[in-house]
């Protein structure tokens, strides 16, 4: 057993996080973590340290209701170029974004000029409403570099979107390119990655970084 609040449980929780970010975000949803409820490590000879996890996560957007989850973190040995293995289960229902995401695949598919935004959120920390859904789908790209990118000694977290772009596509999906900084907790670096995001609402995101 580690104590919650342990650094290494953390960070686990952290990789945990983005991964479930990355398979349930959008537009219209975006996932935080309100408390790590139980952690422990089991050291796998020859294979890595694995995680077992127990977080209670909520809907920035519906603050009112929260949701159990467990999570698996393995992080392979001795690697530092595979993605840690991440197994979650969600017990309870999110609630439905799909309104929210016809509304604003919607608003997007109409727009005359391709949107572009930057500093989101500003220096003072504040989104503006119509940009939201664009910040919440950062945090989806985010879950995914955080995902791919983590080992057990990094913690990293989405400080900023410097710079986002919308480009026109001959198919159905949106499409941003987005350059993300990412704050490393541990060594205190701030990182700056460049990622695509292609969404759809019926087909969620998929992310493509360099």
């Amino acid at each position: 057993e580690l104590p919650p609040s342990h650094f290494p449980a953390s960070r686990a929780a952290a990789v945990a996080l983005g991964y479930l970010r990355y398979l349930r975000g959008g537009p219209g949803r975006g996932l935080e973590l309100r408390e790590l409820r139980r952690a422990r490590r089991q050291d796998i000879d020859d294979v890595g340290h694995k995680y077992y996890l127990e977080l209670e996560l909520e809907d920035v957007l519906d603050k009112g209701r929260t949701v159990s989850c467990t999570a698996e973190v393995l992080y392979p040995l001795g690697s530092k170029t595979s993605a840690p293995d991440v197994q979650v289960t969600v017990q309870g229902e999110l609630r439905s974004t799909e309104e929210a995401d016809q509304e604003f695949y919607n608003r997007i598919r109409s727009l005359e000029k391709e949107l572009e935004a930057e500093n989101i959120p500003d220096s003072h920390g504040n989104v503006p409403p119509e940009l939201e859904p664009i910040h919440l789908l950062a945090w989806v790209a985010s879950g995914f570099l955080i995902w791919q990118n983590s080992t057990e000694n990094t913690k990293f977290h989405l400080a900023q979107v410097k710079h986002v772009k919308q480009v026109k596509r001959s198919d159905e999906d949106l499409q941003f390119d987005y350059v993300l900084l990412l704050h490393e907790m541990v060594s205190q670096e701030v990182l700056p990655w460049q990622v695509t995001v292609l969404w759809h609402p019926r087909r969620g995101a998929r992310v493509s970084q360099s």
